[in-house]
């Protein structure tokens, strides 16, 4: 008989389906009109009913299959009893016939955390750039992330009536990434994605050292690095404190999975253990490819402003 599938993959294959579902809930939301907007700490920190149903319902699907997995959520939310409608069972088949890499083959529920960010872009979910839009699920192993799932809602939603709405990336340290196509950023360019709304002088001033032939504004840090796989961006950089632990996990593990980097603007990596502080408060630097010639031309000032 077949051996069941490790305990890595079944949480993969179930992250996959339960951010289909959550997918679902976003635009459902949206669909309704009724968005209940939430100021948290201003104009620029909201939460909207969407964060708060997508949170219940990944938190509480994971943990109904998962008791022991540590999963951490943006959301401060009331411990309500979660309706049976926001719970979602199943799993992606095609994930589970995937073989583990050898050295997650081991791994105990009690030693994984999960990272949800219910809805990465809330901002430019309620001005109706839908297409900035992610749900993120990250999941870390000795403080490392090492599988991620992140689903784009609104994938394709300018396409026309018959096209499919939605897509969802995922992928494992030492299998790969799945669900895009893997394209590298044009040669000898130098295109920056960076922050929509956290403009500030030291953003700025990070970008212009970097001399860069062009310049994206988007938002959402699950967003920022499809722009990397994609090869719409050479670096995503962000000199500013205002990125936190479960913006960056799923996409860090896929981005490193097809051999990218991401740090902070001092070149360290991300810590994921329950333990650590939410805020990544030096930054973030990422590229898919080219990260020395980035990371070398950050500005001292930019770091000295920067602490971990």
């Amino acid at each position: 008989s077949m051996a069941s599938p490790a305990l890595l993959m079944r949480v993969v294959a179930s992250a996959y389906s339960v951010a289909e579902k959550a997918a679902t809930i976003v635009r459902n939301v949206m669909a309704a009109g009724d968005l209940g907007i939430v100021e948290k700490t201003g104009a620029n920190d909201l939460q909207t009913k969407a964060d708060r149903l997508v949170q219940m319902s990944i938190c509480a699907s994971l943990a109904r299959k998962f008791p022991k997995v540590t999963i951490i959520g943006e959301e401060e939310l009331p411990t309500d009893e979660v309706t049976e409608e926001l719970i979602e069972d199943g799993h992606c088949e095609e994930i589970l016939k995937k073989t583990c890499p050898a050295q997650y083959t081991e791994i105990k529920e009690e030693e994984l955390v999960i990272w949800v960010d219910p809805l990465d872009g809330t901002k430019e979910y309620t001005e109706g750039l839908l297409d900035h839009v992610t749900v993120l699920i990250g999941i870390a192993y000795g403080g490392k992330a090492i599988a991620g799932v992140i689903n784009q809602p609104y994938y394709n939603y300018e396409a026309g009536a018959d096209a499919v709405v939605g897509r969802t990336i995922w992928g494992v340290l030492g299998i790969g990434a799945f669900g895009f196509q893997l394209t590298e950023a044009p040669a000898g360019k130098h295109i920056i994605v960076t922050t929509r709304s956290h403009n500030s002088t030291l953003v700025n001033d990070c970008i212009s050292a970097l001399n860069p032939d062009s310049v994206i504004r988007v938002g959402g840090a699950g967003n920022k690095i499809i722009q990397l796989i994609e090869g719409k961006a050479s670096a995503y950089v962000f000199a500013s404190p205002g990125c936190k632990k479960w913006d960056t996990c799923a996409p860090e593990a896929i981005l490193h999975a097809v051999g990218g980097k991401i740090t902070d603007i001092h070149g360290n990596s991300f810590q994921y253990n329950k333990e650590v502080k939410h805020l990544n408060s030096a930054g973030v630097l990422a590229t898919l490819r080219n990260y020395d010639y980035y990371a070398s031309r950050i500005p001292n000032t930019v770091k000295q402003s920067l602490v971990p």
